[in-house]
C-alpha cells in the first residue's frame, strides 16, 4: 500500500459524474474518542469508525500500550484499557502520526506519567506542541527530555495526580483543547480552558464523555470547564462517530466541478455553513437537506465567480478544505487571493497545480493569487499530505488527459477506499501497486 498510486483519466472539463456518495465517520472525532478509552474503567464500543490508516495507527498504539482492541467489523471497535496499561508511546508510530499526542492527556491523568517523541504527520508546516507542554505544567506536571539524544518527552504528574488549572490557549488549537479537556477529567479540582477551539468534533466527543460520567461544560464554546472526578464508565453505551465534514466538503467541491447531479449524503450541512456560503457566492447550485447536500449543474458548463478565501478556525473557512477549494478557483472567472492563516507551508502543493496549467502566483508564505479559468492537463503528481492529496484527485478528475498520483498512502490516512467510492459516481480512477 505504501507504494500504491492512482491512475486517473480526466473528464476534460465535461460534467459526467452522477449518483450518490456517502460520507464516512469523522477521522478527527474517531481518533479522539479512541484515545479517551484510557479514561474508562470498562469496555468502550465505538461505531461508524472510518476504515482508514490513521485509525489503524491509533489502534496499534493502543494495542502496544496494552489496551484490548477488538474489531467487531470494519467500522466498529471495542476498547478495554486496564490498570496495567503502559505509558510509553511507540516512537515509530508517533513520529508518523500527529494525533498520537492526544493520548498524552488521558495517560498522564490516569497513570501519572507519559513519554513520547515529537509527533509527526502531514508535512504542512511547523506544528509545535508547546500548548500541550504549557498546559500540563500548569496542572503540576514536570516535563523533561530523556532517552538517547534526549529526544523523548517524559511528563510526570505530581504524586497525588494532576491538579486543576486555568489554561489560556494562545491560539485556538483543536488537539490541545481535546487533550487538555481529557486530562482535566481526572484532575483534582476544576480545570478551565480559555480560548478553546469550537470545532463540532470537540462537542460531539465531550457530550458522549458526559454521558459516561465526565463533568464537562461549555464544549463548543471558547470556555470549557471540567470538574475532575473518577474514571468513566460506558455502561453499555456506544459512541457513534459523527459524519466527516471535511470529506463532505471535498465531495461537494468535486460535484460542483465535475457532476451533472451529485448527492452527498450522511453529512451535517450545519457544519458546512462557511463552505456552502462560499460556494453559493461562486455561483454553485446547492440543495440542502437535513442530512444531505445535492450539487447540480447545467448541461452547458458555466464558469464560477471568483471568490477570495481566508482560512480560519471553526466556524470560519476550514484550512482542511483550502486545497480542494483552490482547484475550484482555478476554474473560476477572474482573480482571487487565498490566505492560509493556520499552517506555514500548506500552500506548497500549488506548485503541482501550476504544472497542470493553473495560474497561481505566490505572494508570501501564507497567500497566493489565483487567476482563472485555466485548462488543467493531466500530470504525474506526488501527494504531499492528506488534504492536498485529495485535491490532486479532484484536479486530475476534471483535467484533460491522464494523471498519476503517487504516495497515495497519505490519502489513505484519511479517506476510506476513496477510489472505490469515486468509481461509483463515474470517476475513472484505478489503484495500482508498484
Amino acid at each position: 500500500m505504501a507504494n500504491d498510486k492512482f491512475l486517473i483519466r480526466g473528464l476534460g472539463g465535461k460534467r459526467k459524474l452522477t449518483g450518490t456518495i456517502a460520507v464516512s465517520g469523522a477521522k478527527n472525532a474517531a481518533l479522539k474518542v479512541m484515545a479517551s478509552s484510557i479514561l474508562f474503567k470498562d469496555t468502550l464500543t465505538v461505531q461508524n469508525i472510518p476504515n482508514i490508516e490513521d485509525v489503524k495507527r491509533m489502534s496499534d498504539l493502543l494495542g502496544e500500550l496494552g489496551c484490548g482492541v477488538k474489531k467487531r467489523n470494519s467500522h466498529t471497535y471495542i476498547f478495554t484499557c486496564g490498570n496495567d496499561t503502559k505509558t510509553d508511546l511507540s516512537s515509530e508510530i508517533s513520529k508518523r502520526m500527529r494525533s498520537s499526542i492526544v493520548l498524552s492527556g488521558p495517560l498522564l491523568a490516569r497513570f501519572g506519567e507519559v513519554s513520547f517523541p515529537h509527533p509527526g504527520g502531514c508535512v504542512i508546516g511547523e506544528r509545535p506542541i508547546n500548548f500541550f507542554i504549557d498546559g500540563f505544567r500548569k496542572m503540576g506536571a514536570v516535563v523533561s527530555m530523556e532517552g538517547r539524544g534526549k529526544k523523548m518527552y517524559v511528563i510526570r504528574a505530581p504524586k497525588n495526580g494532576l491538579r486543576a488549572a486555568t489554561i489560556f490557549l494562545k491560539s485556538s488549537s483543536v488537539t490541545a483543547t481535546e487533550t487538555l479537556m481529557m486530562a482535566g477529567i481526572l484532575a483534582r479540582g476544576t480545570t478551565v480552558i480559555q480560548n478553546a477551539a469550537l470545532e463540532p468534533e470537540i462537542k460531539d466527543v465531550a457530550d458522549f464523555l458526559v454521558q459516561c460520567g465526565a463533568n464537562i461544560k461549555g464544549a463548543g464554546t471558547t470556555t470549557i470547564t471540567i470538574k475532575g472526578g473518577k474514571l468513566l464508565s460506558a455502561r453499555g453505551k456506544t459512541y457513534t462517530t459523527m459524519p466527516d465534514r471535511i470529506e463532505a466538503g471535498s465531495f461537494i467541491i468535486l460535484g460542483a466541478l465535475g457532476a451533472r447531479t451529485l448527492r452527498i449524503e450522511n453529512c451535517n450541512p450545519d457544519h458546512l455553513t462557511s463552505l456552502i456560503d462560499t460556494l453559493r457566492t461562486a455561483g454553485v447550485t446547492l440543495k440542502i437537506g437535513n442530512k444531505s447536500v445535492t450539487v447540480s449543474s447545467p448541461e452547458r458548463r458555466s464558469q464560477f465567480n471568483m471568490v477570495s478565501i481566508k482560512t480560519h478556525e471553526y466556524p470560519g473557512f476550514p484550512t482542511d478544505l483550502q486545497a480542494p477549494m483552490m482547484v475550484l478557483l482555478t476554474q473560476s472567472q477572474g482573480e482571487a487571493i487565498v490566505f492560509e492563516t493556520i499552517f506555514d507551508g500548506r500552500l506548497n502543493y500549488t506548485e503541482s497545480l501550476v504544472t497542470m496549467g493553473a495560474d497561481i502566483t505566490p505572494m508570501d508564505p501564507h497567500r497566493v493569487l489565483v487567476k482563472g479559468p485555466a485548462l488543467l492537463r493531466g500530470k504525474k503528481l506526488e501527494s504531499p499530505d492528506l488534504r492536498a492529496g485529495l485535491a490532486f484527485i479532484i484536479a486530475a478528475t476534471i483535467a484533460k488527459g491522464n494523471s498519476t498520483i503517487h504516495s497515495v498512502y497519505n490519502i489513505d490516512r484519511g479517506y476510506e477506499h476513496i477510489e472505490e467510492r469515486l468509481k461509483a459516481i463515474g470517476v475513472d480512477i484505478k489503484r495500482v501497486s508498484d
